[in-house]
């Protein structure tokens, strides 16, 4: 069984297309949708959702009773979550990492901790797919902890596919950690070559295996084929610039379902990828 992320630099690239389209064309699979920001994984699968659950994090909740505004809680705190005034300590949950540190560090003890909802995971079905989904309450600003719990998901005796968030900031990483490859889509643009780059240097440190999808081949202009050629970086695929594929993907339609031959080609991509894998 293998690990696949489907990741891209920027945004727009078609990296749930890819991530779809190969998901659909393999047999065994469990696909993880950890664009939690953003999810849209559901419009082209269509899963029925069979469960719901909650994602928590803990917060500090100041007993005023006790508390002696001593300060050692903001002292220690590198997000500035907590601040003391006169005669007040106050939290600010959106800038707390949850680590617990002011609760250890409060003499008089006066730190607790409660549990606040930051978001959802769903699971469910597309026919024999098996579908994973986060989605981030709006406003929050850390979608890690619902990408954790979506990866808690993953099953060892499942192909699983990641549908990454796009970038490369924490999400990117938390989303992509731990795989066994990672299909970096891009599109032949001056914008989809810089980010590229960045993703490159991204998998590299985490030292994933990793090769490049082109999306929307025929457009733009050659220098994306040039850098890869230069760092021997291997082109999995080329998907072309198709007025059908952009028909198609605008009605939520996954286009390997009306073009067939497509699906070929993503199953010869899984299985070469599997065979260099294993080899």
């Amino acid at each position: 069984m293998m690990i696949i992320s489907i990741a891209s630099g920027k945004g727009g690239t078609g990296k749930t297309l890819v991530a779809v389209s190969l998901a659909l064309s393999i047999e065994n699979v469990q696909f993880l949708d950890c664009d939690v920001e953003e999810p849209n994984s559901h419009i082209f699968l269509k899963p029925k959702i069979l469960e719901r659950k909650s994602v928590y994090v803990s917060i500090p909740k100041i007993d005023e009773n006790l508390c002696n505004h001593c300060k050692k809680c903001s002292e220690f705190c590198e997000y500035n979550a907590i601040v003391v005034v006169p005669n007040k300590t106050i939290v600010f949950p959106e800038l707390c990492h949850n680590c617990g540190g002011c609760m250890l560090v409060c003499p008089q003890k006066a730190i607790s901790e409660e549990e606040k909802k930051i978001g959802v995971v769903e699971k469910g079905f597309a026919e024999n797919l098996e579908f994973v989904g986060g989605r981030l309450t709006v406003g929050e600003p850390r979608p890690i902890p619902v990408i954790d719990k979506v990866k808690n998901e993953i099953l060892p005796n499942k192909n699983v596919i990641i549908d990454s968030p796009p970038g490369t900031s924490c999400p990117v990483i938390a989303s992509i950690y731990g795989c066994d490859y990672c299909i970096l889509v891009t599109e032949p643009t001056p914008f989809g070559l810089h980010d590229l780059k960045l993703m490159v240097e991204t998998v590299k440190k985490m030292n994933i295996k990793f090769g490049v999808i082109v999306n929307k081949a025929g457009l733009g202009n050659k220098e994306v084929y040039k850098y890869c050629r230069e760092e021997k970086i291997p082109i999995l695929l080329e998907i072309p610039y198709s007025r059908r594929i952009a028909e198609l993907y605008s009605s939520g339609i996954p286009f390997i379902k009306e073009i067939k031959e497509w699906k070929n080609k993503f199953l010869s991509l899984f299985k070469d990828l599997k065979e260099s894998l294993t080899s």
